[in-house]
């Protein structure tokens, strides 16, 4: 049994609620265990992950979060390096699935969190488990 770290950026309550519930279940159904903790924003996301890959407790990790366009450039800014930091951590081995939603407006964002539709927190969970379990066989 793994035991999962879920770091959420919780900028978009209602948004992130769903991908949690997305996420809870894919490592519940899986029988697997793993608790929350909340950064301010998409771009803490990395460095939450970072700080607590350092230790034993966990075995992989699963980022949640939403990205909505606005009306300036620092759309590309976090979502560029929110997902580019997240990459850099699977790179050096450790197993993160990404669930960090880039959207062009709200409507989108709830199709792709609700787990009802097309459930991204549940499927950023299953790919922080497939990512352990090639850790495990190699």
């Amino acid at each position: 049994m793994a035991h999962l770290l879920i770091a959420e950026a919780r900028f978009y309550a209602h948004l992130n609620d769903m991908l949690l519930a997305g996420a809870r279940a894919a490592i519940e159904a899986a029988g697997h265990t793993h608790e929350t903790v909340t950064v301010p924003g998409a771009l803490e996301l990395p460095a939450a992950i970072a700080l607590a890959s350092e230790g034993d407790t966990f075995d992989a990790f699963v980022a949640l979060g939403v990205v909505i366009r606005g009306e300036t450039y620092h759309f590309e800014i976090v979502a560029g390096e929110s997902a580019r930091g997240l990459m850099a951590l699977t790179l050096d081995g450790v197993a993160v699935g990404n669930g960090i939603l880039t959207t062009e407006n709200e409507a989108q964002a709830i199709v792709r969190a609700d787990p009802a539709q097309l459930d991204k927190g549940g499927d950023a969970a299953k790919a922080a488990l497939a990512l352990l379990g090639l850790q495990t066989r190699f």
